[in-house]
């Protein structure tokens, strides 16, 4: 019998537990894909029994997109250090956009995309979470970053969370979309990420450069 949500957050409340269902989830998913996998299977790779499993995760979905995060929150850490380590803004901007469009057209973050999509219908609060702890929570940083440019009169942007989803997108134009539909199969090559790259921080630096 599961848990509910509420008793499921005091039980499963060992961080190395915690872990380590997630590090076997991780081998499971990358050797079978996520509509292969089954909860029995990542117990196993875990070394958990099922009961166990259930206790920290309701099902394969949010086990999924816990997997997710926690790949997203690293990746976001080198991210926000490439845009923090360069004094100009076009610079740092270039290697945070590089940064991004690896980390989003990555063979685990395409799925988890997917997955997510699929689900959001029959699961709303799935799809807002991870909406909200990728998708807004990267914009607010960006945006944070953007603030103190603007401050230290390096950019001149009134609505700087606009500007934030603004240069995101650029970033993923002609690269993201064609992942998130099979209708390109492979990660983009680092020379496609650099002039994609270099074209959305040009016209961004266009609109709000001084």
């Amino acid at each position: 019998m599961k848990s509910g949500p509420r008793n499921r957050r005091i039980a499963g409340a060992d961080p190395e537990k915690h872990r380590q269902i997630l590090d076997g989830a991780q081998h499971v998913f990358t050797a079978r894909g996520f509509d292969a996998a089954s909860m029995s299977d990542i117990a196993a790779a875990a070394k958990v029994s099922k009961g166990t499993l259930y206790v920290y995760f309701e099902d394969k979905e949010h086990l999924f997109v816990a997997l997710i995060q926690r790949e997203r929150e690293a990746q976001k850490s080198a991210a926000m250090e490439a845009l923090n380590e360069d004094p100009d803004p076009v610079r740092a901007l270039g290697n945070f956009g590089r940064c991004l469009a690896r980390m989003i057209n990555s063979e685990l973050a395409v799925s988890a995309h997917r997955v997510v999509i699929g689900v959001a219908e029959r699961m709303p609060e799935l799809g807002r979470d991870f909406y909200e702890k990728g998708p807004v929570l990267g914009s607010q940083q960006l945006a944070r970053y953007l603030d103190r440019m603007t401050a230290e009169g390096k950019l001149a942007i009134d609505d700087t969370y606009l500007a934030a989803v603004q240069f995101l997108d650029l970033c993923q134009s002609t690269l993201t979309r064609p992942r998130l539909f099979n209708a390109i199969r492979t990660a983009p090559s680092e020379a496609e990420i650099d002039h994609v790259v270099e074209e959305a921080t040009a016209m961004f630096m266009a609109r709000y450069g001084r």
